[in-house]
């Protein structure tokens, strides 16, 4: 989590240009998301599935982020719970952070500070390893085991590593330039462009050969991220947002530090991105080189999306996220031992708290909805999960005791599933794929898929017109109504609800159902009259989408009189009408009602 604005750092930008220059490419312009082109989208191949490797006993997390803090505020408490838990972490933090180089104190009037990129970088490492010692239960200055490491990518990065009891805890530093002031170089451009070069930004104090200048380029930091999972062999990779809403930017929404047209700083999308690539990257790597596919489940987290919706976080869990914030952002007085500081002074002592976009009071998934999807088939249950970003089945072998993952392929796919059995007996698996992950001005696109068996996988297209738009919308949700008919929903990039329909065999074209705009995560079902209902979490209100009568169409149906939702809702049968519930916001307490619609 930084803002932007500085002075020009001439020097490193014109050291970056001359190694782009020198592979042949321009530096200039910046870009996330690329319009859609001519070049069709690669289908997943059916017939290419593989056997998952066999991982060592135990757990291990890898947190991948753009800066110093962003698990802090945007994953936490799940990292925290994690360690608590005995799972080793290993958070791999790909930009120094280096930000303006100026450490500020959050309040009153700044005085005047030296810019110092390598000192202020410093000073974020020293932070977190305050914020993980305490993290671990160990008192916040604490020494930690610092090493080097030597990468694919050939520059070595530190590796500072805690143990407490059982538990582990690693950082890694990439170190790559964040550039944010410039216009020369940026981490989005290295994503989006060819020739892109960025310095490594020695940390002060930082052991040797971690303190020697080096330069990043795209392929250095793919192959740095694949090296660093078959190093430490992750079982769950949370990374940061690819793909962030689309947000305009008014007197009632400032830009802030977002990006332009985005909700998220411009370095946290473009971390993900590299962070998915890399994960799509260490699946094909894995299979081309032993015929395996490693087991992993995967995660993304919002980031300055939190500020755009109600808080979803009760007291307790905001007081635990700011516990460890403190420790992060740490004191001018305080003696830690590092010459360089000790913490990032502007998200000390209470800012995190006061601050008004409130980041610290949300934890969002990118992807929430149904992790595990389960069909009931004439030999019994059926589950479907992604594992090593394919898909996955398991049948039910005694209650409760589900035989091995048999891989479906169809990678790489978003974590969270639908599925439907139809009258036929046929089962049908529908996903998010990132259908494209090129970047170098190549696409990156999102596309809806079904599987079934037989067949195989099925492209159903995305409901937007661009690879732009497309990106943002969301995991498809399946319903199977008494007509027989398959209805599918995604949240699309107006943040409101789009459908296709399965009849008599044939998938109508996609329809803009509109309505209010609502969070990620949809709850659907048919009332005992056989009518759908679909709702989702607004920013005042729940929005809901319904059919007058059994087969006729889904159309947007304002609900009156229910309190603020806090998260997404949940939905059940209940008699002839509908039990709706979902989180108060900033509360612990549930809303739960039944609904005559």
């Amino acid at each position: 989590m930084l803002s932007a604005g500085g002075p020009s750092r001439r020097g490193l930008v014109a050291a970056a240009v001359a190694v782009a220059a020198g592979a042949g490419g321009a530096v200039a312009g910046c870009g996330v998301g690329a319009k859609a082109t001519a070049r069709r989208l690669t289908l997943p191949d059916p017939r290419a599935t593989q056997p998952y490797r066999e991982t060592p006993a135990g757990q291990v997390v890898m947190n991948i982020l753009a800066h110093p803090d962003d698990d802090l505020f945007f994953m936490n408490p799940d990292t925290y719970t994690s360690l608590r838990a005995g799972v080793p972490v290993v958070s791999v933090y790909v930009t120094a952070g280096e930000a303006t180089g100026v450490n500020h104190e959050p309040y009153g009037p700044r005085r005047h500070h030296e810019h110092d990129l390598d000192g202020y970088s410093s000073a974020r490492h020293q932070g977190l390893r305050q914020a993980y010692a305490a993290m671990l239960g160990l008192p916040h200055f604490t020494p930690w085991q610092r090493e080097v490491i030597a990468l694919g990518s050939g520059i070595p990065v530190e590796v500072d590593t805690l143990t407490s009891g059982a538990m582990t805890a690693r950082l890694v530093f990439l170190q790559v330039s964040m550039h944010e002031w410039g216009p020369t170089a940026s981490l989005p451009m290295m994503w989006s462009r060819s020739g892109v070069a960025l310095p490594y930004i020695v940390a002060k104090g930082a052991p040797s050969p971690a303190d020697k200048p080096a330069v990043w380029t795209r392929a250095k930091l793919v192959d740095a991220l694949v090296d660093l999972m078959d190093r430490y062999g992750p079982t769950h990779i949370r990374t940061l947002d690819p793909d962030p809403d689309i947000q305009v930017h008014d007197r009632k929404h400032p830009k802030g530090s977002d990006q332009p047209g985005y909700s998220d700083h411009r370095d946290h999308t473009a971390a993900a991105l590299f962070a998915w690539k890399a994960m799509d990257e260490w699946v094909a790597r894995s299979a081309a080189k032993d015929g395996t596919v490693p087991r992993f489940t995967s995660a993304a987290y919002r980031g300055y999306y939190n500020q755009r919706w109600p808080k979803n976080l009760p007291p307790a869990t905001v007081a635990l996220k700011a516990r460890f914030l403190y420790q992060y952002g740490g004191n001018m007085a305080w003696h830690c031992g590092n010459p360089s500081g000790c913490g990032d002074y502007g998200q000390g002592e209470n800012e995190p708290l006061t601050n008004h976009k409130g980041w610290i009071r949300s934890t969002h998934p990118r992807y929430p909805g149904t992790r595990t999807a389960i069909a009931d088939t004439p030999g019994g249950r059926t589950a479907f999960e992604v594992l090593g970003l394919r898909a996955v089945r398991r049948t039910e072998t005694r209650p409760g005791v589900w035989g091995p993952a048999q891989d479906l392929g169809g990678g790489p796919l978003a974590p969270a599933l639908s599925c439907v059995r139809t009258p036929d007996g046929t089962v049908r698996l529908f996903a998010l794929r990132f259908a494209s992950l090129e970047g170098h001005g190549g696409r990156n696109a999102r596309d809806i898929v079904v599987w079934s068996q037989g067949p195989g996988w099925r492209s159903l297209g995305n409901p937007e017109p661009d690879d732009d738009r497309g990106r943002r919308v969301g995991s498809p949700v399946a319903l199977l109504t008494p007509d027989g008919r398959v209805h599918l929903f995604v949240r699309n990039a107006a943040r409101g609800l789009s459908e296709r329909v399965l009849a008599d065999g044939r998938w109508t074209p996609w329809r803009n159902l509109r309505g209010g705009e609502v969070q990620e995560g949809l709850a659907a079902l048919t009332d005992a009259s056989g009518r759908i209902h679909v709702f989702g979490a607004g920013h005042v209100a729940v929005h809901h989408w319904a059919q007058d009568v059994p087969g006729g169409p889904v159309a947007y149906r304002p609900l009156k009189g229910l309190p603020l939702p806090g998260d997404i809702p949940a939905a059940r049968r209940s008699g002839t009408g509908v039990e709706l519930s979902y989180p108060h916001p900033a509360s612990g307490r549930r809303f739960r009602r039944d609904l005559v619609l």
